[in-house]
């Protein structure tokens, strides 16, 4: 008991700040429609030094970390088989290549432009998932890493603002293409990075748009499961690598050292369980409302204490290399979805 209690004197000023943050963020987004993992970085930039030293600070690392993982575990609430069947085998498929394809030109031109691969792994996976959730989780498969939060938060910041201007610019894109409204929610599912900007352009063109968009978002956050477990699979070979020729680098996407992750972190473990769980129709409706509010709770918490942890300074010195690379995989993202729903036969004009 008085284990307990120590642990919760030494993380319950940290959670609570961190909360407090997370809340705010809340309110800000709710009121003003900009995305809550944006609000919720600021705001926690804003406040960073209580990270630095005190009594905050084990407890700021605590929601950085393990709320994080909470909240992505939490995630399989949001999805059922069932979902993912009632669209066919055809928007499945479309939906593994252009993930596929987008993460390997996102690790291919990290490469190119000097980046370690991981970098491109996070930035691709982000885009071609479901933007800072995708991000975060990702990260948190990763071993701890001086360089693996600066990363993060560029990925976060990126994400969420191009995934705001997709919101707003690709409904004028499905319009001038004059697709038919389930075409036009596969287009808009498949390309805007977070869950939100999907629901909220895809709602915005009629219901059956929103609703094809949200189904085809959400096979899109299935994903992570086997991105997550690429990712600790990466991990594994890197520091294998490193243990035979051991260097150094600055690079922001690197991620090496640290304890060695397991293949399939327990958090991907838990999301498969809950949508196993959630398919079979047992839970009621209400909990798993609770849950999908719990899981947003836990990822605007974590993204908070993340912020908490950042220097401003440290994001804008990392010059304009990464800003062009997640712009060219957002653009390939959707050049390469559009193209794979004519050749499934999936565009019509109408």
């Amino acid at each position: 008991m008085n284990a307990w209690r120590e642990r919760l004197d030494s993380l319950g000023p940290g959670l609570l700040i961190s909360s407090i943050v997370a809340v705010a963020a809340l309110f800000l987004a709710d009121h003003y429609g900009a995305p809550v993992m944006l609000f919720a970085l600021l705001l926690g930039m804003a406040v960073n030094f209580l990270s630095q030293e005190g009594r905050c600070r084990p407890g700021i690392e605590f929601t950085a970390r393990q709320v994080l993982r909470w909240g992505v575990a939490l995630l399989g609430l949001k999805i059922t088989a069932a979902q993912v069947q009632s669209m066919g085998w055809q928007p499945l498929a479309m939906v593994v290549a252009a993930v596929v394809a987008t993460i390997g030109f996102g690790i291919v031109c990290a490469r190119i432009m000097g980046f370690q691969k991981f970098f491109g792994l996070l930035s691709g996976g982000a885009v071609a998932i479901c933007g800072a959730s995708a991000a975060l989780a990702l990260a948190a498969a990763f071993p701890q890493h001086p360089q693996k939060e600066r990363a993060t938060l560029f990925t976060v910041i990126g994400v969420s603002t191009l995934s705001t201007v997709a919101m707003v610019l690709y409904p004028l894109v499905v319009r001038w293409l004059q697709l038919d409204p389930l075409n036009a929610g596969f287009f808009l599912g498949g390309t805007i990075h977070d869950v939100a900007q999907v629901v909220g352009a895809g709602y915005s063109m009629g219901t059956e748009v929103g609703d094809a968009a949200t189904v085809v978002k959400l096979m899109r956050v299935a994903m992570l499961v086997p991105v997550i477990a690429f990712a600790a699979w990466m991990t594994l070979q890197h520091e294998r690598a490193q243990r035979l020729a051991p260097t150094e680098s600055t690079n922001p996407g690197l991620t090496q050292g640290g304890t060695r992750p397991p293949l399939l972190p327990w958090f991907a473990v838990a999301f498969v369980a809950l949508v196993v769980v959630n398919s079979t129709g047992w839970l009621p409706r209400p909990l798993t409302q609770s849950g999908n509010e719990a899981s947003r709770a836990c990822l605007v918490a974590a993204m908070a204490a993340i912020g908490m942890k950042t220097h401003l300074k440290d994001i804008l010195s990392v010059g304009w290399k990464p800003v062009a690379l997640m712009l060219l995989e957002t653009l390939f993202l959707a050049v390469f979805f559009y193209g794979l729903m004519q050749l499934a036969g999936l565009h019509s004009h109408g």
